[in-house]
């Protein structure tokens, strides 16, 4: 893996399971890893600058080089419910590789782009960045860490 890879393609949707069994049925995509991200695995939580206790699913498969992710909101507030109520299901957002993403995010900060959520699994760091206005859908950056 590369710095600066595409490593991710992510959906959001309201039902897992039904969303899993489609890519299954559909397109030969599988088999899942499932996971729940919530305090206290999900670590330093936040939405739009502040701290966050919300919880959601995801489901990991991979289709080729890159990974497909669905994600599902339980509960609490999340830029998830915010896609859900705008857009409804569908591509939320792409990530790409970063070993090192505090550089990165503030290369992205010195253009005026800033985190909108962020948060910590295991290994696993993501930041969702505030590009929706530039490109249609949101850019996470991550360091693809290890998820037990």
């Amino acid at each position: 893996m590369q710095e600066g890879d595409l490593i991710q393609i992510a959906y959001v949707v309201r039902d897992l399971e039904s969303a899993m069994r489609f890519y299954v049925e559909t397109m030969h995509i599988g088999p899942w890893e499932i996971y729940t991200f919530a305090p206290p695995a999900l670590q330093n939580s936040m939405v739009r600058g502040k701290p966050s206790d919300h919880t959601f699913r995801i489901a990991l498969a991979q289709a080729g080089p890159v990974q497909i992710e669905l994600i599902q909101p339980l509960t609490g507030r999340s830029v998830y419910d915010d896609f859900l109520e705008k857009k409804g299901e569908g591509l939320h957002h792409v990530k790409f590789y970063y070993p090192d993403c505090q550089k990165k995010l503030e290369e992205f900060k010195a253009r005026g782009i800033e985190v909108i959520q962020s948060g910590k699994f295991d290994e696993d760091e993501h930041y969702y960045l505030d590009t929706e206005k530039f490109h249609g859908m949101i850019i996470e950056i991550g360091n693809n860490g290890r998820m037990r």
